[in-house]
């Protein structure tokens, strides 16, 4: 009793060699077609089957059976959705024609008269019945022609979907609790709700920590990839930097060597004009004084009465030695 993917199918039926519009123009009524399930969590996979028995036949009143919790907790398992939810659900699909609650786990010859069922549709897979034998619950209107086959949709079931919940359990129970649930709605113990808080706590922070090693990562791949577009550029333009560079060098070292060469010859022509005054000056008194021509004043030739009376004293004094 699972679900089916939108797929048109029909083998193994009374009227297996002729089209679907063959088969509703021997009726003068639409084509009741009956699909059954449990339809727990009702999903779009139930959808698609339901959709595939309403198109079998271009008038199709689909009818569809739905076990109660009883007979279904006894064969299968227990659900989520309880009967009525599980109806209810039903009701509301726009393929379905009409809700047979109470359904039997096994069709029947006097369960098809009853609701006037022309065709049973279903996946081709085969479903225990209630004798424990392992029989397929679809034999019967398998070995009559009145099976129509529809497909499954992959990757979606209820069981699928319970799976999931188990899986993350932890998770959908502190979802719940932040929601508003008490620890007793969700059955958790006082212990378990203070673990499952501060597991919660760690995770969001492994979480942030976890997001800021990739932002440092981006930003490190950002820079090596700078560093490695700088480097090419580098490689492929040293030359030609380095050549900018010795040319600049050089004309800077002109630069700077004609400053200094004539700033030291600015100060050599401000010491020779210097040099050239106290030149001049010292020029005037070698000629008026140093001069190396015989210059006699007048004095040396002209002696007074009183230096010639002490020379010729002076040498009356020899005279007598």
């Amino acid at each position: 009793m699972g679900q089916s993917a939108i797929e048109n199918g029909g083998t193994n039926n009374s009227i297996s060699n002729g089209s679907a519009a063959d088969a509703s123009s021997l009726f003068d009524r639409p084509v009741r077609v009956y699909a059954d399930g449990i339809y727990d969590l009702f999903h779009f996979g139930h959808a698609r089957s339901l959709e595939q028995a309403k198109k079998l036949f271009p008038n199709t009143h689909l009818i569809v059976g739905c076990c109660n919790d009883e007979i279904t907790h006894n064969y299968k398992g227990k659900t989520v959705m309880t009967d009525q939810e599980r109806y209810e659900s039903l009701r509301h699909c726009k393929w379905v024609d009409e809700v047979v609650p109470d359904a039997p786990w096994v069709i029947t010859q006097e369960f098809l008269d009853k609701h006037q069922i022309d065709y049973v549709a279903h996946d081709a897979l085969p479903y225990a019945d209630a004798s424990g034998a392992g029989k397929d619950v679809y034999e019967f209107v398998k070995a009559a022609g009145r099976f129509k086959e529809t497909k499954r949709t992959d990757g979606i079931s209820t069981s699928d979907i319970i799976m999931r919940i188990v899986k993350d359990y932890n998770q959908y129970v502190m979802r719940n609790l932040n929601r508003g649930y008490s620890r007793k709605d969700l059955n958790v113990s006082y212990v378990k709700e203070k673990r499952l808080r501060v597991n919660i706590r760690l995770k969001k922070l492994q979480e942030k920590v976890k997001e800021q090693q990739e932002k440092v990562g981006e930003k490190i791949q950002t820079v090596a990839k700078t560093a490695r577009v700088l480097r090419n550029t580098w490689v492929e333009n040293a030359d030609r930097l380095v050549a900018g560079f010795l040319e600049m060098f050089e004309e800077g070292c002109h630069k700077m060597g004609t400053a200094i060469r004539d700033r030291i010859q600015e100060h050599l022509r401000a010491q020779t004009r210097g040099f050239l005054e106290d030149g001049q000056d010292s020029d005037d008194q070698d000629y008026y004084f140093d001069t190396e021509e015989d210059y006699y004043d007048d004095d040396e030739y002209y002696l007074s009465d009183e230096d010639d009376h002490h020379n010729q004293s002076k040498a009356t004094k020899l005279n007598a030695t």
